[in-house]
């Protein structure tokens, strides 16, 4: 399987000005590329191929008055980014025709200059690793890289990204075997929240970090300081830079408490069952917020990768599934309730506690799920 390894740069400020400059030219080539294409289409014109656009907008390009800066650049960089038109067209068109699954994918649209977010993609002939442990960048230099890890394998292509807080990183892609851990006899049923983040069908609760929150009154200045700079000025950009950065921190945190517990639930559970919960949906209430802040759709997918990766079954038990209003003794369904409600009790005599109840039926449904052969929906028994 491919991996994505991250690493912090440290360019120079002349480094600077040159990844710069890469970063515009790409952005400039995809944009000519999309421009021609939209051009073609409504003149009613065929679909112009691949090899015919990036002959016109970087052979030809280079010999124009207009586009001779494009010269200056390396040319894996300008056909990398062309290269990201042309995925970008063919998951439009496979989405479009239903070929691919999952959310709809719009049209490609033009890349703004104003982005504070840049990026460029290299293969093996645009990068190379020195032994001095620095990344090469042709007509870029030697950008010095803080290593965390050894990287496991030689990387097929690299993309060097500026992110808004004016941080390099340098993103790998790297071929890995799968690494399957020693089998475990427990599994788990996992129900997920705001006020405690996750419950455990074991009875473990892990409580909700709330990163945002904990930083809302130094964003919020840092807010009311950037709106009342003057537009343009360079005291403005600092301000965004400043509230860039406390936006990064936060970001930063959660992907890295998230990996953390994580690892932890697959490394303990042979299986890990969830519920497939509409965070789109949830996004749209008052709680959005909240939601947001939670980042149950990323821990859910490193759920899921980890487990492909480390020989664990992963599942997602239906959205609809009446986790809360099911006894988990008597499996009588008791209907819904409000969400102050955190302990109830079943006429069969049974007392639930609100989030370890749903997290045992979950783990229920998901064990009949997994033993269905037929792969139709089952009603966990008692």
């Amino acid at each position: 399987m491919q991996l994505r390894y991250n690493f912090r740069l440290y360019p120079t400020p002349g480094q600077q000005v040159a990844l710069a400059q890469a970063f515009g030219c790409a952005r400039v080539v995809f944009n000519d590329g999309l421009r021609l294409r939209q051009h073609a289409r409504e003149a009613g014109l065929p679909h112009i191929k691949d090899s015919a656009l990036q002959k016109m907008v970087i052979t030809e390009a280079k010999r124009n008055p207009d586009r001779a800066w494009l010269a200056e650049v390396s040319s894996v960089v300008l056909i990398q980014a062309l290269g990201d038109l042309h995925n970008a067209y063919r998951n439009f068109f496979a989405s479009f025709t239903g070929k691919r699954k999952g959310p709809k994918v719009s049209a490609p649209r033009f890349r703004s200059r104003k982005d504070n977010r840049r990026s460029i993609r290299l293969t093996r002939n645009g990068f190379g690793l020195r032994p001095n442990g620095r990344l090469y960048v042709a007509n870029v230099g030697e950008l010095k890289v803080t290593w965390s890890r050894a990287l496991p394998s030689v990387p097929s292509s690299v993309a060097v990204t500026r992110d808004a807080a004016g941080r390099y990183f340098a993103s790998f892609v790297v071929q890995t075997e799968d690494e399957p851990l020693v089998q475990v006899d427990s599994e788990v049923g996992i129900d997920l929240g705001l006020t405690t983040f996750a419950v455990l069908s074991n009875g473990k609760q892990i409580e909700s970090p709330r990163f945002l929150r904990r930083v809302e009154r130094k964003l919020r200045r840092a807010q009311q300081a950037l709106s009342r700079k003057q537009k343009g000025s360079a005291n403005r950009t600092k301000a965004r830079v400043t509230v860039a950065r406390v936006h990064a921190r936060v970001s930063d945190t959660r992907r890295d408490w998230a990996h953390k517990h994580s690892t932890a639930i697959i490394r303990e559970n042979q299986a890990v069952f969830v519920e497939d919960l509409c965070v789109k949906g949830l996004a749209r209430t008052r709680l959005a917020k909240s939601v947001h802040d939670a980042g149950w759709g990323m821990f859910t997918c490193m759920l899921q990768e980890k487990a492909v990766r480390y020989g664990r079954t992963f599942h997602k038990v239906d959205r609809f599934f009446p986790s809360s209003q099911l006894c988990s003794a008597c499996g009588r369904i008791d209907g819904p309730k409000p969400l102050h409600i955190c302990e109830w009790s079943c006429p069969c005599g049974a007392t639930h506690d609100r989030d370890v109840n749903a997290a045992q039926n979950i783990l229920a449904a998901g064990r009949a799920e997994s033993s269905n052969a037929c792969g139709g929906t089952v009603i966990p028994s008692a």
